[in-house]
């Protein structure tokens, strides 16, 4: 071959290799991008209701999310669908109440363990898990041209079958159960959890940086088409381990043991991470393109997360165990600035990525929630709302209903039963139980958790 032909296709491969570069950055390539926006949806771990300095923790610095609340909407009163992790998962992924998926109430216990009767059940037919055919996301986000990617916590099934590869997802990383050691990524039992689609894996390093090390690496690898980036969060779950304390030896005995500095080193270092990846979706050049969510899948744990001014923790359905932060922020679509007090669900967002998307959503699979993007770009007024809540370990089930203001909350034990009633418009910190001062009212709530109960019955 003669040296000016070995030239000539040197400069060929140099122009293709540039017109990949650039494809992303053309006005079709933006214009297509405009009409079917990527999304990022940043879901974190048990962070309490107070945990930002945008929300009101008295030490945290969280500099980058709080502009990100200044650049977008902060929620004032955003629940999320579950009292712990599984749950409110559940929800999301199927775009319902997870009541009607069966065995998933609760956190599914470490090593695959069911923690109330429907759940064991479940366990014992090697079944406990959120089935593939269950999910909407990504289903039906793969149906509209998007690709999808899973980073981070799954925690709906160790099983094989319920690997989020058999949802759909193009790529998973992540751990299969629902927390890890932060450095070693094993569970409290020495459990190998951590896998890269089907494969379980090994890595090095902090685990929160870790899943923003792969969420940056599909963002690049895609970012010339429309793509939905799942970014599932552990921080700020225990075990208490900040990116300091790689030589803190944790047990299955200390696991859970309360540890305020590190908590805070968490926060902040989560902070950073969504700094980063804020960045690198800068650098993509797809930031006016791209829709951004930050939320918790539940309220914070007792004694480690700032839920003030609520009561309650996570596993419970008082404001604490359910009231959540959420952000969004979507250039040029949602009006920087904004406080919403719309009340709203997890599984409102489903709603709105599949909007947002395009996406057709078969007609024998119930959506429960409310497009609440959509709300916020219209500018619609704050309605009252009927929402509810069940969550399930051993023989104490938490419940709720609110309808507008009021809220009644329920909690039995075993034979032992507390009911109350509380206007968490006025009362947030649910310390004036008003069922004696509004009895119509408290038996209407009863009534309307009652017939919400019996309409979302499992299939399984």
């Amino acid at each position: 071959m003669s040296n000016r032909r070995v030239f000539r296709l040197c400069v060929w491969a140099c122009v293709a290799v540039y017109i990949v570069l650039t494809a992303a950055h053309t006005p079709v390539a933006r214009a297509a991008r405009a009409a079917k926006p990527s999304i990022v949806f940043i879901f974190v771990d048990d962070m309490g209701y107070g945990d930002l300095g945008c929300y009101g923790h008295p030490t945290a610095k969280t500099p980058v999310i709080d502009r990100l609340a200044e650049q977008g909407v902060r929620f004032t009163a955003h629940y999320s669908n579950g009292t712990e992790c599984s749950p409110s998962r559940t929800a999301f992924y199927t775009g319902a109440y997870q009541q009607r998926a069966g065995g998933l109430e609760c956190a599914i216990g470490t090593g695959n363990v069911g923690r109330y009767d429907d759940a064991i059940r479940l366990a014992n037919q090697h079944d406990l898990g959120l089935p593939a055919d269950a999910s909407v996301i990504p289903r039906c986000l793969n149906d509209a041209g998007y690709v999808c990617g899973l980073i981070g916590k799954w925690h709906l099934g160790y099983e094989p079958k319920f690997n989020p590869m058999e949802h759909g997802w193009a790529e998973f990383f992540g751990y299969t159960g629902g927390n890890v050691d932060y450095f070693t990524h094993r569970e409290t039992s020495d459990l190998h959890v951590l896998f890269e689609g089907r494969k379980p894996v090994d890595r090095e390093g902090y685990m929160t940086h870790l899943i923003t090390d792969a969420s940056i690496a599909f963002i690049n690898k895609h970012k010339a088409e429309p793509f939905f980036l799942m970014l599932s969060h552990e921080c700020p779950h225990f075990p208490y381990q900040g990116p300091g304390d790689a030589k803190k030896v944790v047990t299955p005995e200390t696991w859970t043991s309360k540890d305020p500095a590190a908590y805070v080193a968490m926060l902040e270092d989560i902070d950073a991470e969504v700094g980063r990846l804020l960045d690198a979706i800068d650098a993509a050049g797809i930031a006016d393109d791209t829709l951004v969510v930050f939320a918790s899948d539940n309220g914070g744990v007792g004694g480690a997360a700032y839920m003030s001014p609520l009561r309650g923790h996570k596993s419970t359905t008082l404001e604490g165990g359910i009231r959540v932060p959420m952000i969004i922020r979507w250039p040029g679509r949602i009006t920087p600035g904004q406080v919403c007090d719309q009340p709203c669900l997890t599984f409102d967002l489903t709603r709105s990525f599949l909007r947002i998307a395009g996406a057709t959503v078969p007609d024998d699979h119930p959506l429960d929630g409310y497009d609440i993007i959509d709300h916020v770009q219209t500018g619609r007024p704050t309605f009252a709302r009927q929402m509810f809540w069940r969550g399930r370990r051993g023989d104490v089930t938490w419940c709720a209903a609110r309808d507008g203001d009021l809220k009644y909350v329920r909690q039995s034990a075993g034979s032992a039963v507390g009911q109350w009633l509380y206007d968490v418009a006025r009362d947030p910190g649910e310390q004036h139980d008003l069922q004696a001062s509004k009895p119509a009212e408290f038996a209407r709530l009863k009534k309307l958790l009652m017939q919400w109960e019996s309409r979302v019955k499992a299939t399984r």
